[in-house]
């Protein structure tokens, strides 16, 4: 098990999804105790903050999973239900803002249980469930800070996991867990070949690449399930000021597929919204995908233009088989979802 320096944790996990986001569905099952601050917590996708001197009815005010003291057990536990079965190539525990009351060390386990294998959650929420994986041994963590470790990975095949335990000796806080891996797509729908999915989705295992800027909001919300709540769970970039400036974002679909149609939802952003949006793909064996590749090609043709708190669906004009996607603001602005629509290939 490698641990990878807290500085470097966003890099080393760029291109993977945290499973364990309650934005991808992603939920609590059981846990052993949160007398102090609840275990749904640590599913909140963005970072843990402090309200110091804020008490509530059981104590200090705390963003994070937190468990009463003098824990007769070795471990208090958590089990989580993934939104979407996932492989782990990263597990990350935040204790931000825990200090004196942070949980020492940390264990997680996994097992792969999809409907229909003859286990249930009530089984596996159970403390004397015993089908668990250790895929993190025990390790230690520090108060008030980030502590993550590559777990080993095999790219070719890969292991799905739909629910994980987690494990606090002997008690304590844990701000956020993040789990760093791909999500697996679901297999093809047991219908006619010809069926509409959305390729890009978090949930069929869509991925944001790259993008030119992420100022206030990550360009991999726009790729999330639902509408959101507010702008602040969508893609926002910085206001620009030259001339021919356009902002973008890379996507690699969850499957390969020929588009039928793609939607671009501005909900919630009214005064920041962009003016236009251009939509490109690329085909695997073209080059990489880079937003200067000569080889994107219009999935529909020219600028569209876009109108605040909006869901426009624009029909695709190109039929061939893409895995990656761009998407441009002409020239700035927000965005809160950005859906693909077509065929698996």
């Amino acid at each position: 098990m490698e641990q990878v320096p807290s500085a470097d944790i966003d890099k080393v996990f760029a291109h993977t999804t945290n499973l364990a986001s309650c934005n991808l569905n992603t939920k609590v099952l059981a846990c052993s105790n949160d007398f102090f601050a609840s275990a749904d917590n640590l599913l909140t996708p963005t970072p843990a903050i402090s309200r110091p001197g804020v008490f509530i009815h059981t104590g200090a005010w705390y963003d994070g999973w937190e468990t009463r003291r003098h824990n007769q057990d070795p471990y208090d536990w958590v089990v989580i239900k993934l939104g979407v079965t996932g492989s782990i190539q990263g597990v990350e525990v935040d204790t931000a803002f825990f200090t004196g009351n942070y949980g020492e060390k940390a264990e997680l386990q996994a097992i792969y249980a999809p409907e229909g294998s003859g286990i249930t959650d009530d089984q596996i929420a159970s403390p004397s469930f015993n089908g668990w994986n250790t895929v993190l041994p025990v390790s230690e963590c520090g108060p008030s800070q980030r502590r993550a470790w590559k777990i080993p990975y095999d790219a070719q095949n890969p292991a799905p996991y739909t629910h994980v335990r987690l494990l606090m000796y002997p008690d304590g806080g844990f701000a956020r867990l993040r789990l760093y891996g791909h999500a697996v797509p679901p297999p093809p729908p047991n219908t006619q070949s010809d069926t509409v999915e959305e390729l890009s989705s978090a949930l069929m295992g869509g991925l944001v690449l790259d993008a030119s800027d992420q100022h206030y909001t990550p360009a991999s919300n726009i790729i999330l399930p639902g509408r959101g709540k507010d702008m602040g769970d969508g893609w926002e970039t910085a206001r620009s000021r030259g001339a021919g400036h356009v902002d973008w974002a890379i996507i690699q679909l969850g499957v390969p597929g020929s588009v039928s149609n793609v939607v671009v939802d501005t909900k919630d952003f009214r005064g920041n919204f962009p003016h236009a949006v251009r939509v490109h793909g690329l085909v695997a064996g073209n080059g990489a995908p880079t937003f200067e590749n000569p080889g994107w090609v219009e999935i529909i043709k020219g600028d569209k233009s876009c109108q605040a708190d909006t869901e426009h669906t624009f029909d695709a004009e190109n039929s061939q088989v893409f895995t990656y996607v761009k998407l441009t603001l002409v020239p700035d602005g927000g965005v809160k979802r950005f859906r693909v629509f077509g065929r698996r290939a």
